[in-house]
């Protein structure tokens, strides 16, 4: 395990303990410009995170979702304090704290649901230390896909699209967020499609997908972090699944 992942894990381990802490309890929370709720929580992890980072790591820049960009490295870390944070004030235990360093190095953890994911360029993809690998299924009436809301889809003029590949696949289920990507990288599901995220989002969820043997793009097709959309597939399915909304 290299440095870099190493110390994400130890500051994912320091953030687990403060958004469990506080997890079904009383919070401040507020609306932000985008009209997306945050809460104290929130903000207290990525100050915890970025105050980690700039110790142990002076030289790199950090992109977080709440406090913006710190620094200018091409070398950066990109935040997430709290992934489905909608889910997070309601009481809802599929959450996650969200870690990058810029396309090498990805950390998801959630700690109310005891599950923690992590990769490294070149050394695999983990769950709970256990190696992960995408499924191998090849039909896609066979597969299970997995996405964030119908809204969303109709949002971009993709709600048709959708509703064609949902009836093309064999199960569907609206998981969402991180989880929905992570449960391909384990090969539980085989595709995830959400159609409005944030580059904070997908940054270790493409290290994690990829490492797994699976496929990462956004739905035009490119393999980026901020094209505004995330696919994750095990790979043999995408070209298939990025058809349904061109």
């Amino acid at each position: 395990m290299n440095d870099d992942l190493r110390l994400a894990l130890a500051i994912a381990d320091e953030a687990d303990k403060l958004t469990l802490g506080r997890f079904q309890s009383e919070m401040a929370i507020r609306t932000k410009a985008d009209r997306t709720p945050v809460s104290e929580v929130d903000e207290a992890v990525e100050k915890l995170i970025t105050e980690r980072l700039r110790r142990e790591r002076p030289d790199d820049s950090i992109l977080g979702e709440e406090f913006g960009e710190q620094g200018t490295s091409p070398r950066r870390w990109i935040v997430d304090p709290i992934d489905a944070t909608k889910n997070y004030i309601r009481g809802i235990p599929v959450f996650a704290t969200l870690i990058a360093l810029e396309g090498q190095v990805g950390v998801i953890s959630a700690p109310a649901l005891g599950r923690r994911w992590w990769a490294s360029r070149g050394e695999g993809a983990f769950c709970n230390g256990r190696r992960i690998l995408v499924s191998s299924i090849e039909v896609l009436g066979e597969t299970q896909l997995c996405y964030d809301d119908v809204p969303g889809f109709e949002k971009i003029q993709q709600g048709e699209a959708f509703l064609d590949l949902a009836r093309s696949c064999g199960r569907t289920r609206g998981f969402g967020d991180f989880w929905a990507h992570m449960l391909v990288a384990e090969g539980a599901a085989d595709l995830a499609v959400e159609p409005e995220v944030a580059l904070w989002d997908m940054a270790p969820i493409q290290v994690i997908v990829e490492e797994a043997g699976g496929r990462f793009t956004d739905m035009s097709g490119k393999p980026r972090i901020d094209g505004g959309s995330g696919v994750s597939s095990n790979g043999l399915l995408h070209d298939e699944v990025l058809g349904f909304f061109r």
